[in-house]
């Protein structure tokens, strides 16, 4: 996908609602697909829209290893980072990227707060996991967009390694593939498949301006002052 039709994608679903483009799937048919298992959370309330890229990582097969606390620190922790669980995904963020991760549904935090706020300064949009992510007080501060299965406190040494990216992944029972839509908030996350996503996006934005246009008279009969939303 080049730049130009990133841009024009992106722009599409700039202030969409969830809901809007899950009726949207709804009206071209797609009723079962697309929305993901609940058990995904927002790590706090905020909406985030993107371009997938999609990483994957499985469960870790080996022994854990027989080292002195120093050692294992000094010297075995960052060799399994820069070999064994590595992230090479992160060399090619691009502006708009909402990074989709399947973790083998581990409850393991491959995600915290240096890494996610490195991800957000080469312009990715949010990240999404079916793992888990640490570091959580220090994600909300940053404000980084995250939805995950699990918190977790757990390192991933001896716990995960790097299998492959830029793969169809399964996030909450959906297939997701690279350069699919995905859009979240509060509600959750969905998967809008890249096929369907300009004309999903129309519908979506002609429901959006319905529902706007029915809140403000309600905002009007209630005397509320007029926000973004409306």
């Amino acid at each position: 996908m080049n730049d130009t039709t990133r841009e024009k994608l992106l722009s599409l679903y700039e202030d969409l609602r969830l809901c809007d483009v899950r009726d949207a799937m709804d009206a071209l048919g797609y009723f079962h697909y697309g929305s993901l298992d609940e058990h995904i959370r927002p790590l706090y309330r905020t909406r985030a829209y993107g371009i997938a890229k999609t990483v994957r990582y499985l469960p870790f097969r080996g022994p854990a290893p027989s080292l002195s606390p120093r050692k294992y620190r000094d010297e075995y922790s960052g060799m399994y980072y820069n070999s064994i669980c590595t992230y090479p995904w992160t060399d090619s963020i691009k502006k708009g990227d909402f990074i989709v991760i399947d973790q083998s549904d581990t409850r393991v935090g491959l995600i915290g707060s240096e890494n996610g706020l490195a991800c957000w300064n080469k312009g990715m949009s949010g990240i999404l996991t079916n793992g888990g992510v640490r570091d959580t007080d220090e994600l909300i501060l940053q404000n980084i967009p995250l939805w995950s299965a699990h918190i977790a406190q757990t390192m991933v040494q001896v716990r995960l390694e790097y299998d492959a990216m830029d793969i169809p992944v399964a996030i909450g029972g959906v297939q997701i593939r690279p350069g699919d839509i995905i859009i979240a908030d509060g509600d959750g996350a969905l998967a809008v498949p890249s096929e369907i996503a300009e004309e999903a996006a129309a519908y979506a934005r002609e429901e959006h301006e319905q529902d706007k246009q029915n809140r403000r008279t309600h905002y009007m009969t209630a005397g509320l002052e007029f926000d973004e939303t409306v």
